[in-house]
C-alpha cells in the first residue's frame, strides 16, 4: 500500500515558520514528507532539513518524495521526544525552526494491517505507530485491568461511558482474547445506549483513539519533550505544532504560555522576585484553523489547529 498523507495547515504552517534558507529545520513527525517537502523547497544550497519518524513506512515515503533534496536532508528513525540525540549525532546544537504534525497518519488510518481505524472490521488490533515496539492494542486490550482501562478511555478518548465500556471489554475477554478491530467495536457498540449510539458519532472513535494514544505514549511525548524543543531553538526561532484534539493542543497552549510568562510570584506581588524571564512568545492568541476550502477537500482537517511559538531575541 502506497504512504499517502495529505499534509493539514501546510500553507499556515509554512508562513509561520518564517524560513531562513541558510538555517537548519527539524520536521519531528516527517510522515509522507509533506511539511519536510515544501521547507526543502525554500532551502538554499546552505540549508538543512531533519527529517525523524519512528513509523518504517513513512521514513521510505518519505526518503521518495525528498530524494532531490538529498544533499539538504537527513532522514532518521526515531521519536521526536529524542530529538535532542539526534541532532547531536550531526554536531547540531541549536535550529531555526521545528515542525510537529501530530496525531495519526492517513496511511495509518487506511492500511487495514495497522489496526488504527473500527472501520475495518477484520484488521488485528494492533496501533503501533513504531513496529519495534512488541506491545501491541491487542495487548492492552486483554490485559489492562477495568480501572486502567477506565482511566485510559476516560482520560484519552473523553468518553461519558467509559466505565461501562471497559466493564464490557473485561467481560468479553473471559470468554476469549478480543482480537480484532471489529470484536471490540461490538463490544464498545454494546455498552453505549442506543439513543446515544443514534444521534451521535460513531461509538468506538473515542475509544479507540484513547487505546493508541496510551499505547503509543504520545501525551507524555509532547508533554516531556516540548519545552526541550523549545530549549533547542536559536534567537528568533519558531516551532510550529498542529494537533488534532483537545488534550494534545492544551499541552501545547500551557507549555507555550508558561515559557511565555514563567513568573512563579504570588500575583499580589509589586514586582517579579522569582528571576524566571521569559523564553519568547505564543505568536498566536487563538491558534490557526484550516480553511473552509482545506476542510472540504480534506475531511481530516477539521479538527487541526496549529499554534506557533518564537523564541526570544534575534542573532
Amino acid at each position: 500500500m502506497e504512504f499517502k498523507h495529505k499534509s493539514v495547515l501546510l500553507k499556515e504552517t509554512m508562513e509561520h515558520l518564517k524560513i531562513n534558507p541558510d538555517g537548519i529545520y527539524v520536521d519531528g513527525t516527517l510522515g509522507g514528507g509533506g511539511h519536510a517537502y515544501e521547507v526543502c523547497s525554500r532551502l538554499s544550497p546552505k540549508g538543512r532539513l531533519i527529517g525523524i519518524d519512528q513509523d518504517e513506512d513513512a521514513i521510505k515515503a518519505a526518503a521518495r518524495r525528498l530524494a532531490e533534496f538529498e544533499d539538504k536532508v537527513r532522514i532518521v528513525r526515531s521519536n521526536y521526544c529524542q530529538m535532542r540525540e539526534v541532532l547531536e549525532e550531526y554536531e547540531i546544537f541549536q535550529v531555526d525552526g521545528i515542525v510537529l504534525d501530530l496525531g495519526v497518519s492517513s496511511y495509518q488510518l487506511d492500511d487495514p494491517g495497522r489496526g488504527f481505524t473500527y472501520r475495518n472490521g477484520e484488521a488485528p488490533l494492533d496501533m503501533r505507530m513504531d513496529n519495534r515496539q512488541e506491545f501491541t492494542a491487542k495487548d492492552l486490550v486483554n490485559t489492562y485491568s477495568e480501572m486502567e482501562l477506565y482511566r485510559v478511555i476516560r482520560e484519552y478518548g473523553e468518553d461519558k461511558f467509559a466505565k461501562n465500556i471497559a466493564k464490557h471489554i473485561v467481560a468479553a475477554r473471559k470468554k476469549k482474547d478480543i482480537e480484532t478491530a471489529g470484536e471490540l467495536t461490538e463490544i464498545i457498540r454494546a455498552a453505549i445506549p442506543a439513543k446515544v449510539r443514534m444521534s451521535g458519532g460513531h461509538p468506538a472513535k473515542r475509544t479507540f483513539q484513547a487505546i493508541r494514544i496510551e499505547l503509543n505514549g504520545e501525551l507524555e511525548a509532547l508533554q516531556d519533550s516540548l519545552e526541550d524543543m523549545i530549549d533547542l531553538l536559536k534567537p528568533g526561532g519558531r516551532i510550529c505544532v498542529i494537533t488534532f484534539h483537545s488534550l494534545e493542543d492544551r499541552i501545547v497552549k500551557n507549555i507555550f504560555k508558561k515559557n511565555e510568562n514563567p513568573c512563579t510570584c504570588p500575583k499580589d506581588f509589586p514586582v517579579c522576585v522569582c528571576g524566571k524571564i521569559p523564553i519568547g512568545k505564543a505568536i498566536n492568541r487563538k491558534p490557526v484553523l484550516p480553511s473552509e476550502e482545506e476542510m472540504i477537500y480534506n475531511s481530516r482537517a477539521k479538527s487541526a489547529k496549529l499554534r506557533v511559538f518564537e523564541k526570544m531575541g534575534r542573532e
